[in-house]
């Protein structure tokens, strides 16, 4: 008996060593996507602090509205990423910055095809400031919100280029790795979260675009490193089993991981540091921008039945759906 108890852990272990893949969680994490928007808050001047603090909870949870959308909304996909490296060579400057001249050039299913994230970003501003102007706090928040989600993912590596996780180059599973995980078991005692204050960006363009190629500029060490240190580690010491409820769950060992996140030399701290400020400076541009209307006079958030309907239906779509559109763990 006690032999086939162990024959059978045995085989249990094995099933799922086999069978489980890596654990990926999409564009940062939902971790690390409602970090980096709740610490966004704190770098907002005094008119509006006081009215962001007062919808922390809300513009932290709804960070990741716009992962969830991936899974009921056809489309949504392509806002999270561009893969410019289809289109040249760094810095890309055959790369039209304006959406009619790139649909010109290249034509609008070929820049869906490898992502409009630059241009949405630029969209989304045009919508928050306008949400400024009229003064409506649902837009607001949900712009907010998503903006935030947006120049998140713009400061990840993996989202600028088509070979976004390592499926080109026999490194699939590094899109997680980079944003999910080592933020996950790094960030919260080893990261230096304090970004210092919001600041007015004259040129929202220049700097969507601006993040985009400081992003792409990391590519190349993203996959090197991962290399490098794979012939290192044996596959026994380079992956581990992560127990989630019932499950286990292959993921990257915390001895990888920690050699990863020390091989880049800080680079992920970087990214989620300075995502985190100018997704402070893009809500505080907007509110510029729309003449710095007083945010105190808004009142509290009351949603509708609908509303808390269609909250619910897009929760339960993203809860083991399937995207519709690119996953970035395949």
């Amino acid at each position: 008996m006690k032999l086939f108890s162990k024959i059978g852990i045995c085989g249990l272990i094995i099933m799922f060593f086999s069978l489980s893949q890596i654990n990926e969680a999409q564009s940062w994490g939902f971790w690390a996507h409602k970090r980096i928007n709740r610490l966004s808050v704190f770098t907002l001047p005094p008119e509006m602090i006081g009215f962001y603090k007062s919808h922390l909870e809300h513009i932290t949870e709804h960070a990741v509205d716009p992962d969830k959308r991936r899974y009921a909304v056809e489309g949504e996909d392509k806002k999270h990423y561009i893969d410019v490296d289809v289109y040249g060579e760094y810095p890309f400057d055959n790369v039209p910055r304006v959406w009619s001249e790139a649909v010109e050039k290249f034509s609008e299913d070929t820049l869906m095809e490898y992502g409009i994230l630059p241009y949405n970003l630029e969209w989304m501003m045009g919508k928050l400031t306008r949400a400024f102007e009229e003064q409506n706090l649902k837009r607001i928040l949900r712009h907010s919100s998503d903006i935030g989600h947006y120049i998140g993912d713009g400061h990840v590596p993996l989202h600028t280029t088509v070979n976004y996780n390592g499926q080109l180059t026999g490194q699939k599973g590094i899109h997680g790795f980079w944003e999910s995980r080592c933020p996950e078991l790094f960030a919260t005692d080893n990261y230096d979260f304090f970004v210092g204050k919001a600041i007015y960006v004259e040129n929202i363009r220049d700097k969507i675009w601006e993040i985009v190629l400081e992003s792409a500029s990391h590519v190349p060490e993203v996959f090197a490193q991962e290399i490098r240190l794979t012939k290192e580690f044996p596959d026994d010491k380079k992956y581990a089993f992560d127990e989630r409820g019932d499950i286990l769950l292959k993921n990257y060992s915390y001895e990888f991981s920690e050699a990863y996140e020390k091989s880049l030399d800080g680079m992920i701290e970087d990214r989620m540091r300075d995502a985190i400020l100018n997704i402070g400076s893009f809500w505080y541009t907007a509110w510029v921008n729309a003449g710095k209307p007083d945010l105190n006079r808004l009142g509290e958030l009351a949603l509708t039945d609908e509303e808390i309907e269609e909250q619910k239906e897009l929760d339960n779509k993203s809860n083991g759906g399937k995207i519709k559109g690119r996953d970035h763990s395949k």
